[in-house]
C-alpha cells in the first residue's frame, strides 16, 4: 500500500478562492484540494478582515506559513503580484537580507544577494516580486529590465519643468529615476548637490534635456543664474568663518573645489566673479580675502 502524501495543491505566497468547508473556535478551515481534511487550510477569525465567513462561503486568501511551518490563510491580499513591482517599505534587515511589506499578513524576503547599496528598516524601495528556487517568494531590487517595461517615452513636458521621482539604480556616474508619470531619467552625480542619493529616495528635480527616445537628462541644481547667486553667498558664509580668508581662487583644482564646496570649478569661478565685481572680496597670491574683513582689521 502507498502510504506517499500527494503534495500539496497551494504554496505560500499563492492567492486563491477557496470555499470554507468547516468551523472551529478560531475560525474556519478552507477546503485545500487534496481530499484530505487534514490539509484544509485555517482562516483565523483575525484574519477575515471585510466579514465573518461561513460555511460554503468562497473567499479570497492570501497564503503564508504560520510559526509552526502550516500554510494559513489571510484576507489581507498583497499589494503585488509575482513578475509585478512595487514601492515596498523595508520592515527589517538581518545578515541575511531583509524582509519587505507588499501589504500582505507576513513581509516578504529581501535576498543580501538581491538588495542594491546600503537597506535600512523604514526605507522605501523599488522591488520585484519571484520565486526562488526553492519556490519561496522573494523580492529583489534588480528592476532594471522591469522598469524599461512599466515606463513610457516622456511627453508634454519641456526643457525646464520640474519632475518628481524615486531613485531605483545607481552606477558611478549616477543615478536612475522613475518619475511620478513613468518617465525614465538620468542625473548625473555632478548635477546632484552633495553627489548623493539612497535607492529609493524621492527627489524633485529640472528637465534639463529630453533624449529621442522620450529620457530625460535631469538636474537637481538651480540653473546657472539663480545657482551663481546662492554659490556666491555660500562662499561669503565660508570666508566669514574663516575669519575672512581662504587658501582657495580661480586657480585651485577642480577636485579641491568639488570637495570643500561641492559645485564645479566653472560654478566656482562665475561666484566668485559675482563677488569681485560687487568689490566684496580680492584675490592675493592664491588666496581669496574678504574686504570687508580686510577693512575690520585694519581699524
Amino acid at each position: 500500500m502507498n502510504n506517499v502524501k500527494p503534495p500539496a495543491k497551494y504554496r505560500p505566497g499563492d492567492v486563491v478562492t477557496l470555499k470554507a468547508v468547516r468551523a472551529s473556535e478560531m475560525g474556519v478551515f478552507l477546503d485545500a484540494g487534496t481530499g484530505n481534511t487534514d490539509d484544509d487550510i485555517l482562516l483565523h477569525k483575525l484574519q477575515q478582515h471585510d466579514a465573518e465567513v461561513k460555511i460554503g462561503d468562497s473567499v479570497k486568501v492570501y497564503l503564508y506559513l504560520d510559526p509552526h511551518g502550516r500554510l494559513t490563510a489571510s484576507m489581507k491580499l498583497p499589494k503585488m503580484r509575482e513578475g509585478q513591482l512595487g514601492y515596498v517599505k523595508v520592515l527589517s534587515v538581518t545578515r541575511d537580507g531583509g524582509f519587505v511589506d507588499i501589504g500582505a499578513e507576513r513581509g516578504v524576503f529581501l535576498p543580501y544577494s538581491q538588495m542594491r547599496g546600503h537597506v535600512s528598516p523604514g526605507q522605501l524601495v523599488w522591488v520585484k516580486l519571484y520565486r526562488d528556487k526553492t519556490g519561496r517568494q522573494a523580492v529583489s531590487m534588480r528592476v532594471e529590465k522591469e522598469m524599461q517595461k512599466a515606463s513610457k517615452p516622456a511627453s508634454g513636458i519641456k526643457v525646464g519643468d520640474s519632475v518628481t521621482g524615486t531613485v531605483y539604480n545607481i552606477l558611478p556616474e549616477g543615478f536612475f529615476i522613475f518619475t511620478t508619470q513613468r518617465f525614465l531619467g538620468f542625473l548625473h552625480r555632478s548635477e546632484v548637490p552633495g553627489g548623493r542619493l539612497d535607492f529609493g529616495q524621492e527627489i524633485t528635480a529640472r528637465v534639463a534635456y529630453i533624449r529621442e527616445d522620450g529620457r530625460l537628462n535631469l538636474s537637481m541644481r538651480q540653473q546657472k543664474e539663480h545657482a551663481m547667486v546662492a554659490d556666491a553667498e555660500d562662499i561669503l558664509n565660508f570666508l566669514k568663518k574663516r575669519g575672512g580668508k581662504m587658501p582657495y581662487c580661480d586657480d585651485t583644482p577642480m577636485e579641491v573645489i568639488k570637495e570643500k564646496f561641492g559645485i564645479s570649478k566653472a560654478a566656482f569661478k562665475r561666484a566668485l566673479g559675482r563677488l569681485l565685481r560687487q568689490d566684496l572680496i580680492r584675490q592675493e597670491e592664491g588666496w581669496t580675502i574678504l574686504l570687508d574683513s580686510e577693512t575690520e582689521n585694519k581699524k
